[in-house]
This record gives structure tokens, sequence and C-alpha cells, in this order.
């Protein structure tokens, strides 16, 4: 019994191994655009994590922030409030702390120089994250132009050297393989854009909040 245990696992394991070898075979027949579209998937997984990181950490804001703001300004602490937005590192604080200089100002200009500060963290978080929607544009497409290459090169072969079914079948599944990951990087390229852009719209939707409840507090 526990021999043939033995060689059921064994078994497994070599159909494993030539799953693997076969998809790395696969690929590889895919042919020189393959490249860029393994560059794209690279650059694709850059930037999706270091703008997942970089939203991930606006997150990290004291939840008692507004209230410790409304305390020293109550106090007329206005060096305390400052050195409490100064201390948060986080676009709102940032925002606040434009509002609290501007405090002498008459309430339109504090207003608008709150939102400008705003429009530049938008900017921040915005970063980089059109290379997303690009890739995932440009990935689809370099998988069909590997497909229509390789259908141009399997009917000159055809021409030359004559019909071949196994021939035929062999080149149109591998040149499929370009289009195939190429349409996986670009659906991945997508899901990954839209995330961030909600993540995005939501620190936005916090920012707003934050300005209004501030405003409110000043006027």
């Amino acid at each position: 019994m526990a021999f043939l245990q033995t060689i059921l696992l064994q078994a497994n394991q070599e159909a494993t191994k030539v799953a693997t070898l076969s998809l790395f075979e696969l690929l590889k027949e895919g042919g020189l655009l393959m490249i860029p579209i393994a560059i794209c998937s690279i650059i694709m997984c850059v930037v999706f994590i270091e703008r997942f990181l970089y939203i991930k950490s606006l997150s990290k804001l004291d939840a008692n922030f507004s209230n410790k703001i409304k305390e020293q300004l109550e106090n007329n602490n206005k060096p305390g409030a400052i050195s409490i937005c100064k201390s948060a590192n986080h676009p709102i604080a940032r925002m606040i702390e434009k509002g609290i200089h501007r405090m002498d100002k008459p309430y339109e200009q504090i207003e608008k120089s709150m939102e400008q500060v705003g429009k530049l963290e938008v900017y921040q978080m915005e970063k980089n994250t059109s290379i997303l929607s690009t890739i995932a544009g440009i990935a689809p497409m370099f998988g069909f132009l590997g497909t229509i290459a390789g259908m141009i090169i399997l009917f000159f072969n055809i021409q030359h050297d004559g019909f071949s079914l196994e021939h035929i079948a062999g080149g149109i599944y591998t040149k499929m393989v370009t289009s195939a990951v190429g349409l996986i990087i670009g659906l991945l390229s997508y899901v990954a854009y839209n995330y961030i852009n909600a993540q995005i719209n939501k620190a936005v939707n916090k920012m707003e909040a934050a300005a209004a409840d501030f405003l409110d507090t000043i006027a």
C-alpha cells in the first residue's frame, strides 16, 4: 500500500513538473512580442504596489485630529494647532494647516487657499495612475500584434513548405499565447486602475468633509 502511494506521489510530481515546463515553453513560443508584454506586467505591478502603499498610508490619521484642532482654536492657540498638523503628516493636516495660516484673511481666501492645497494633494495621489490605464490599452494591442505577426509567418511557411494540419495547429495555438497574455495583463491593469481611483475618491471625500468641518468651525 505504501509502495502504491509512493508511485502515485511521484506521478503527481512528474505531472506537475511537465505542466510547469509546458507553460514556460508555451510562453516562450509567443515570440519577441512577449518581451514588451512582460515589461508592461512588471511596470503595472510596480506602479500598483507603490500607489497602493502610498494611498494606504493616507488612512493613518488620528481619529481625534479634528477635535484636537478645534480645541486648540477655541483656546486661540494657533501655534499648537499648526504643530498638531505638522506632526500628522497627512493631506488633510496639510490642508487644515494652510487654512490656519490664513485665518486672519477673509473667508473666501481661506477657502481658496485650502482648495489649492487640496488640488496639489490630489495630484500627488493620482501620480503615475495614468500608466495603469495606458498599459490596460496597449498590452492587448501587443497581444493582437503578436497574433497577426504569427499568422503572417504561418501563411508564409504554408506557401513555401506546403499545407500541414499539425504545422498549422501548432503555429496558431502558440501565436495565440500573445493575445491571451496581453488580454490578461490589460484586464489586470484596468482593474488596478479603477481600484486605485476608487481609493483616491474615498480620500478626496474625506478631505472635502474635513475642509468643510474646519471652515464651519472658523466661520
